[in-house]
């Protein structure tokens, strides 16, 4: 795989609300660990939507990523111009700063949302430039964004051999659970047990 589409929720699909949830390193580095393999296999490009969510923290992981793997490149293809515009402050700068550090920023719309056909357009552009996709998706704890992902890249991987990789509840769990352990083991070695 070459280029990687990473998508999923959104951020309140999951309710997060704020960038300092606890939930979000996680997802990010659940998200690190399926594009480690991929990286070393001969993964260019990382490209996202860019929506508040998954994608974004999808991208930090990829930028994070970018110092033992330099060339690698990141993408934000966004279905219409400034999707930021009427989010919150504090998101439109955090936002801003991703855009900063990414090698390339797209719109497929020029201009300001106007209807879904401009998200439907985007998609479409994103499954045809990309070989594979990493999709933060679990159908076991509620539907999302992610499902029409999911079936769309199913279907691509039957008929094209598109690469479709899940990361579920489970796997960030997992994450928790091993950060949990590796907090304990911590405590243990410091306090000589």
């Amino acid at each position: 795989m070459k280029n990687c589409l990473v998508t999923g929720y959104r951020a309140h699909e999951l309710n997060i609300f704020g960038q300092k949830h606890p939930g979000i390193p996680y997802i990010k580095q659940a998200i690190t660990a399926k594009l480690i393999p991929l990286l070393e296999e001969g993964l260019e490009w990382v490209i996202t939507p860019g929506q508040y969510g998954v994608d974004l923290w999808g991208i930090e992981a990829a930028i994070a990523l970018k110092e033992q793997y330099p060339e690698l490149k990141c993408s934000i293809i966004s279905a219409f111009a400034s999707p930021e515009e009427k989010w919150k402050e504090d998101k439109q700068e955090y936002y801003r700063q991703i855009l900063r550090e990414i090698d390339y920023y797209g719109v497929v719309s020029n201009q300001p949302y106007s209807g879904p056909w401009q998200f439907a357009a985007r998609d479409d552009l994103l499954f045809r430039k990309t070989d594979g996709i990493v999709l933060v998706y679990d159908e076991d704890a509620g539907e999302g964004t992610g499902k029409f992902y999911k079936e769309r890249a199913l279907k691509k991987q039957q008929e094209e051999g598109y690469e479709y990789i899940n990361i579920s509840s489970e796997d960030i769990q997992s994450m928790v659970g091993e950060a949990a352990h590796d907090m304990d083991s911590e405590v243990d070695s410091f306090f000589g047990e």
